[in-house]
């Protein structure tokens, strides 16, 4: 396993939970970093991106303010902070990295190369 995604769990609205993606094999400062995330019977969507050593931070706009991405190069592990969770966050969460030439916005599926398994997000209103 190169990637894992980590942290998930049952939260109330309102609530915070921070997920971890971990790198084994990867040196994930070397990669552009997205989280992604899919609800229940809805379609994979972009939520989140990191680039590679440029200090880039994107956010989708449903959680621009509320979510914030960050990483800890010593412990080669990217973050999620998921502040103010609603219902409608509700979905499985995967982090995947990109090499940097492959990287356009960081917004799209096919951008990246490698996934790590999802962890579960359940906010309860």
């Amino acid at each position: 396993v190169q990637l894992q995604a980590f942290g998930g769990g049952l939260v109330q609205a309102g609530e915070s939970l921070r997920l971890s993606c971990s790198g084994s094999t990867l040196t994930l400062e070397g990669f552009g970093i997205g989280w992604f995330r899919q609800a229940p019977g809805k379609e994979r969507e972009w939520v989140s991106y990191r680039g590679s050593r440029d200090g880039t931070r994107d956010y989708a706009d449903s959680v621009m303010g509320r979510f914030t991405i960050s990483e800890d190069v010593a412990e080669n592990t990217v973050y999620l902070q998921m502040n103010s969770l609603k219902p409608e966050d509700t979905a499985v969460y995967y982090c995947a990295a990109a090499n940097p030439w492959t990287i356009v916005r960081g917004r799209e599926e096919h951008e990246y190369e490698y996934w790590g398994k999802g962890t579960l997000v359940t906010v309860s209103s």
